[in-house]
């Protein structure tokens, strides 16, 4: 394989995949390919070009990843034969999504050339001390250098894993339901501490599905994705995040870099 020009969508909720796949890129251009990074939340499918090679990176979220890159993914054009690789980065295990997102490239007519899983510091439920933290990120860059390689060399592989893949993606969309059930979404939203706030609407800016508007304060609607953006960027902490344990929260960088 001879890849010449990469375009490589992404979705990154506190950092660590936009961490990823910059260092990509960066050992694309080092290497003569014409690598470009478009956030999924600002793109549409049908724009894809498919005379380029397409790279699709995200976090793994409840065993595979977020309702709307789901809907990216699946709304991308039929394809004569493009090339497709993709990426994720995860706190431990997925399983629901490396074989059936090549299931479903496939049947589109893409060719499937790589898979690869990145270990990254949590962003939820547990977050660990800054050193730990940093040294996941060190590692991480290192085997998303080396997979960058295998793309460009043609050594790079994507597996498939038939029947529990398929079984844990099943769980999955089980569990991307649950989320997004009404009585769990106002039940179990972010809520903003209004004493804290002093309305510079960096949440509502982050938001990748526009779930949060903006008034004298913050106000968060029914269709949260719970990509930890809100309550971890937030300058103030004014998002207690009552989903991880002491309320501490974990980012990569800062959010006038994620805007970017």
């Amino acid at each position: 394989m001879s890849m010449k020009n990469v375009d490589l969508y992404y979705f990154s909720g506190t950092g660590n995949t936009r961490l990823v796949v910059e260092r990509m890129v960066e050992i694309f251009g080092k290497n003569g390919v014409d690598a470009a990074l478009k956030k999924i939340e600002d793109s549409r499918p049908e724009d894809v070009d498919l005379d380029h090679t397409l790279g699709i990176g995200f976090p793994v979220a409840i065993l595979s990843t977020y309702s709307f890159v789901w809907d990216f993914i699946n709304a991308l054009p039929e394809s004569p034969g493009t090339e497709v690789f993709m990426l994720d980065t995860l706190g431990g295990y997925s399983g629901g999504i490396v074989g059936p997102l090549r299931n479903i490239l496939e049947k589109k007519g893409y060719k499937p050339i790589g898979a690869c899983e990145i270990v990254m510091p949590l962003n939820i439920f547990y977050i660990q001390d800054r050193a730990v933290c940093d040294e996941k990120v060190k590692k991480g860059l290192q085997r998303a250098e080396k997979y960058a390689y295998a793309l460009i060399e043609g050594k790079s592989q994507w597996g498939r894993v038939p029947i529990l893949s398929d079984a844990m993606k099943t769980v999955s969309m089980g569990g991307l339901k649950l989320a997004a059930w009404g009585p769990h979404q106002r039940y179990l939203k972010f809520r903003v501490n209004q004493s804290l706030c002093n309305g510079c609407g960096t949440c509502a800016d982050l938001c990748p599905v526009g779930n949060i508007k903006m008034d004298e304060h913050p106000v968060t609607g029914d269709n949260c994705q719970y990509c930890m953006r809100c309550a971890s960027f937030c300058p103030r902490g004014a998002i207690p995040c009552f989903i991880n344990y002491r309320g501490k929260t974990y980012a990569a960088m800062k959010p006038g870099e994620m805007l970017k």
